[in-house]
């Protein structure tokens, strides 16, 4: 009896294992469905991308870049010259000029010589933008933002501006073998959203 009674355990056991097995299975198969129905659904990506390129504001070779030589002058005699402004950037620019005069000598000429600047080639001038002394000539302003006078050039593209000098009749002997120089500066700086 003892024999049946240790193959009734035995045959307990096994039956728990097989039924233990089987639901540890069962349990197993339902988590991997799960998943794979949690897989199952249809998906689709797409993308886009973006690019960028900053722009240019730059000024092209101001032309002639020497724009008076004058040796021997005497009063009442002036002279003209066509300077170029050049955009050589990618963005519409405006600009301004500002000027230093010097001399070698303390007898003034560049504050008794006058200078007269029009939009346009010395053949067709235009409206004027400057008209006064020499010294300290200048049109427009290089602080930020559209001034009076300020000259806009669109992209890959130039303007002509007319400079006129005059030494007046009127200068006397005191300024007889005088001296000057004068740096024409142009600053430039975009029109966009400025």
């Amino acid at each position: 009896m003892a024999t049946d009674n240790t193959a009734t355990v035995a045959s307990r056991r096994r039956n728990r294992r097989r039924t233990l097995a089987a639901v540890l299975m069962a349990s197993a198969i339902a988590t991997v469905g799960a998943s794979a129905m949690t897989l199952a659904v249809f998906t689709d990506t797409q993308s886009a991308t973006g690019s960028w390129t900053s722009g240019t504001i730059k000024l092209g070779a101001i032309s002639p870049s020497t724009v008076f030589t004058a040796t021997n002058i005497l009063p009442g005699d002036g002279g003209s010259q066509t300077v170029v402004v050049s955009n050589a950037g990618t963005g519409e620019l405006r600009y301004a000029m500002s000027s230093l005069s010097t001399s070698t000598d303390t007898k003034g000429l560049a504050g008794q010589m006058t200078l007269l600047v029009k939009v346009g080639t010395c053949v067709a001038p235009g409206a004027t933008i400057y008209t006064g002394s020499l010294s300290g000539a200048f049109f427009g302003s290089n602080a930020q933002g559209q001034d009076t006078n300020d000259q806009v050039v669109p992209a890959a593209s130039s303007q002509s501006l007319c400079f006129t000098w005059g030494f007046p009749i009127g200068s006397g002997n005191a300024f007889q073998s005088a001296n000057a120089s004068t740096t024409f500066t142009f600053d430039a700086e975009q029109t966009a959203n400025n």
